[in-house]
């Protein structure tokens, strides 16, 4: 009685500590909006600005029938030019080394017995990837010699320490806030549902388990998909000894395959819909998305069956209770999921509020994200995420990497910025493979975004979309979301879903084990689909 008084204070603390760390974020983000609403020049402003322009550039006209206003708009234009040309400047292909040292530290040091306990700690984990991220900032500080574009303001800086604070604010403020406020936002309000069954991990139940997820995964995102049913499937096969198997394949399909169908799946497709690709487009993918995931699900149907044979006697039994049942706890949460989508659909910064003219600012989408994620935390009880076994491991392992993925791989993305269109790619097969084995070491998103603006560079060939044909636009998108499942860093959920197995005691394969399955299984899916589809 004691014991369950103590965890269910823990409970207490861990929302009382989430609660603190949301609102300081929420406090923080309010004032920056503040303040941006309060610098930000008004519509009237503007125009009057723009009509003062007008007069001078008026007054300014010459008897020739130039203008100084003329003139000095050429040598703008020559600068940009010119600040163009040194941003397009390739870095030195050792600046890929902080990245791949990054990834053969989460390889290779889970591995030894020296250092497998000491990388346990997400602190160590962080230093580890902020020293080779601050390697990264060095380079372009003191050694790269040339300007950065700014993705905030789309300016290009000076060389020098100017670069490296463009690259910082690149990685971090453009791509890993809005990067990590999403699988926060989803992890903590998924750890506030609870299903509860009597179901036992017989090789039907599981495969059905993965292939509910899959089809999840297109409505909620593979995040909201994989934390609302990695618990389920975890407590389903509480009994048997053999379970590594069964996550790495709810990775392949609930992380990954399963989230094509609508841009909300994977954050892939919805930099895509940002850039002009219809929202429903993505549909077209249904073929792919069920090819693959059938087979990814029949495979592990014939791959558990063997397995099961292997387990003890009361591995699938109920302890005594025949009775099925199904419940689910902290309903309200699908409501506050919802909202997450929504926010991710529709608060695009830069753009109009829906249905308004108002522009949304900068992290107001991720300022709601988190009020939502505070709901979530406050009304949802403690009992309830107990029973989730819930707490914040395993997006502060995620937290924890990215950060150093995210800055160390802004090199080896501008390098294919400037060389992704002398790759040759001509074909959908091409741009399926080359777009899919760069995301399953690259984040897919980023990788996405290069093939993308590649594709676009092309003559198009039939149908365009967003103007890229659309044959192309296939390939990148299923290359995209598919292939991220190739390794634990492919995609955002893969890595937390390890977490979490790992927190319940379920020994994973290595980074290098994870890739002998995804090759072994993934590998085939993947050369039929390119047969059958591209």
């Amino acid at each position: 009685m004691e014991q369950a008084h103590d965890t269910i204070e823990a409970q207490n603390h861990l929302k009382r500590q989430g609660l603190m760390v949301c609102g300081l974020i929420i406090l923080a983000l309010g004032i920056w909006l503040l303040i941006h609403a309060f610098s930000a020049p008004s519509h009237e402003t503007h125009e009057t600005a723009s009509h003062q322009a007008e007069q001078e550039h008026a007054s300014t006209q010459t008897e020739d029938g130039h203008t100084k206003q003329g003139h000095t708009d050429e040598k703008a234009a020559e600068t940009e030019h010119e600040h163009h040309a040194s941003a397009a400047e390739v870095p030195a292909f050792y600046s890929v080394l902080p990245f791949v040292a990054l990834l053969l530290c989460i390889a290779v040091l889970p591995l030894s017995s020296k250092t497998e306990h000491w990388w346990e700690s997400n602190l160590n984990r962080f230093m580890v990837a902020a020293g080779l991220g601050l390697i990264t900032l060095f380079y372009y500080a003191f050694l790269y010699g040339h300007g950065v574009e700014n993705h905030l303001v789309h300016g290009i800086s000076k060389p020098g320490l100017p670069a490296a604070g463009v690259v910082f604010v690149n990685a971090m403020l453009v791509e890993y806030i809005p990067f990590i406020t999403l699988l926060f936002s989803l992890y903590v309000i998924s750890g506030g549902i609870v299903i509860e069954s009597r179901l036992m991990g017989t090789p039907a139940i599981n495969a059905a388990i993965i292939a509910t997820g899959a089809l999840l995964a297109s409505f909620v995102g593979t995040t909201g998909a994989a934390m609302l049913l990695i618990r389920p499937l975890l407590v389903a096969n509480v009994k048997r000894s053999h379970v590594a198997h069964t996550v790495i394949f709810f990775i392949f399909a609930v992380c990954n395959t399963g989230g094509c169908l609508l841009p909300i799946g994977d954050p892939p497709l919805f930099l895509g819909y940002l850039r002009g690709v219809p929202f429903l487009w993505t549909l077209k993918l249904w073929p792919m998305w069920l090819f693959a995931n059938l087979l990814i699900v029949a495979t592990y149907f014939v791959w558990d069956t063997i397995v099961s044979k292997k387990e003890e006697a009361d591995a699938f039994t109920t302890d005594g209770e025949t009775e099925s049942s199904f419940r689910m706890l902290g309903k309200f949460n699908l409501l506050l999921l919802a909202g997450i989508i929504l926010c991710v659909a529709t608060l695009v910064p830069g753009n109009p509020l829906p249905g308004t003219s108002w522009i949304i600012p900068l992290y107001f989408r991720e300022f709601l994200m988190f009020v939502i994620t505070v709901c979530s935390l406050y009304f949802t009880t403690s009992e309830i995420r107990l029973k989730n076994a819930f707490n914040y491991d395993a997006i502060l392992e995620v937290a924890a990497l990215f950060c150093g993925i995210f800055i160390c791989m802004q090199a080896p993305v501008q390098i294919l910025n400037v060389y992704g269109s002398q790759l040759g790619l001509d074909t959908p097969t091409k741009f399926f493979w080359c777009t899919g084995f760069l995301s399953s070491f690259l984040d897919n998103a980023p990788t996405y975004v290069v093939f993308f603006e590649t594709a676009k560079t092309l003559d198009p060939v039939g149908t365009t979309v967003a103007h890229v044909s659309e044959t192309y636009l296939i390939a990148i998108s299923l290359g995209a979301v598919f292939m991220g499942a190739m390794t634990y860093i492919g995609n955002g959920p893969n890595f937390m879903v390890k977490a979490i197995a790992e927190k319940n005691n379920i020994r994973m394969p290595s980074f290098f084990g994870y890739i002998l399955y995804s090759v072994a299984v993934l590998v085939p899916v993947f050369l039929l689909t390119t047969f059958v589809f591209l």
